[in-house]
């Protein structure tokens, strides 16, 4: 029995299809592979992939046959519809349109916007949540969640626009850090703006709640939820969605065609023509039900490896944790520079000396990254994302591979 075995057994955690990947280190050792990139991409659920199989055996078109395979695929793709909006506390009246990715769910968002509508961003968003808007004010990087809301405050006072949105993470992809989001999406609210949840780097932990939350709409990957099969999702308010053009002209997306007009469909159908990936889907909602499922669990996990990992980092000489409101609460994760090391040295000597796997660079947030680096000698660092897929033995070998350097 591996290190991952007796780990796993202790606290329920869901199997992953990762489990017992190895790695042949500088000396020449075998290690248990150390997935320490969780904040880029998640490893499958095994039975994520074991639910993809089974649907790939039946796998037809959806809604476009009437044969047994193409009704049980159609099935298939509603039902992961519903648990999807399940897993989010989805409005009666709301809309859950599959998408690519985050990015994908943000670009169809921001073609929905009524034309003019000013987006109010902060500049320490992920550029899937910075870059879409065609008409945006990029608001500063806050360094607390006062200055955030104060901030926002001032912007919305000071820009009044017909139609505002509010986009914001739940968890910075960087610190892993929490955002005040129910107050920011009421703030939103207070002003007549409404408010569009990032939960790419939530959801791998815990369920969001949109109605809890105060979200107009909630975005989010499978590839971070331990689905990485290719599908996102846009779930939220209907009005602006049915009012736009579609996000793709295509099959599916019709209710009528003739010569000289088209009529579009309402609806998610609207939003998603051609034929979808109902195999993300599935992967998508069965990811759902399994962090339900064992949100407590993970819980737990997660914040065990968060104390033992920022402990660890800070009895470390010349390694210097960044973080955007302090520290408080938040993911496992860590974005951290070595006083004269580059990021990319540092990780690749991680990866080919160790068989650590994590990133470096600005992480698709370039003006964060600068911000928190702003006062060093860095122009990018090295981010540590722990998941399901970490053990503490990965967390104790990072650090002392740190300490060797």
């Amino acid at each position: 029995m591996t290190v991952s075995d007796l780990h796993r057994t202790s606290t329920a955690l869901p199997a992953l299809v990762s489990e017992g990947l190895t790695y042949r280190d500088a000396d020449g050792s075998t290690v248990e592979y150390a997935h320490l990139d969780h904040g880029a991409t998640t490893p499958a659920f095994a039975a994520v992939a074991q639910e993809v199989a089974a649907a790939a055996v039946t796998y037809s078109s959806v809604h476009r046959g009437a044969g047994f395979a193409s009704r049980v695929t159609s099935s298939r793709y509603e039902q992961a519809r519903e648990t999807v909006a399940t897993f989010v506390g989805a409005r009666e009246d709301d809309q859950v349109v599959f998408t690519r990715n985050t990015t994908d769910s943000f670009n169809l968002l921001a073609r929905a916007l009524p034309e003019d509508t000013l987006v109010f961003v902060f500049g320490s968003e992920h550029h899937a949540a910075l870059l879409p808007w065609p008409r945006a004010l990029r608001l500063p990087v806050p360094h607390s969640h006062d200055e955030a809301l104060d901030l926002l405050e001032q912007a919305l006072r000071n820009h009044p626009a017909e139609h505002r949105l509010v986009v914001a993470t739940g968890a910075s992809n960087v610190t892993g850090e929490h955002w005040p989001v129910e107050r920011l999406a009421a703030l939103a609210h207070e002003h007549d703006a409404r408010f569009a949840l990032d939960a790419a780097q939530v959801v791998p932990h815990r369920r969001v709640d949109i109605e809890a939350i105060g979200a107009d709409w909630i975005a989010f990957s499978g590839h971070k939820i331990y689905a990485p099969f290719g599908a996102g999702v846009l779930v939220g308010r209907s009005d602006w969605l049915d009012a736009a053009e579609p996000y793709l002209a295509g099959g599916g997306a019709t209710a009528r065609v003739d010569l000289d007009t088209t009529e579009w469909t309402h609806g998610p159908a609207r939003h998603e023509a051609g034929s979808p990936n109902v195999l993300g889907a599935v992967a998508l909602a069965t990811a759902c039900e399994i962090v339900s499922e064992h949100e407590r669990a993970i819980r737990d996990h997660e914040q065990a490896l968060r104390i033992r990992l920022l402990a660890g980092l800070a009895e470390i000489e010349g390694v210097r944790v960044h973080t955007l409101f302090g520290g408080g609460d938040g993911a496992p994760v860590a974005t951290i520079t070595v006083d004269g090391h580059d990021s990319a040295e540092v990780a690749r000597v991680l990866g080919d000396d160790h068989g650590i796997g994590v990133r470096d660079g600005k992480f698709c947030a370039h003006l964060l990254v600068d911000d928190l680096l702003s006062e060093t000698e860095h122009d990018t660092a090295v981010r540590i994302s722990a998941g399901l897929g970490t053990t503490p033995e990965h967390i104790d070998r990072l650090l002392a591979a740190l300490r060797s350097l």
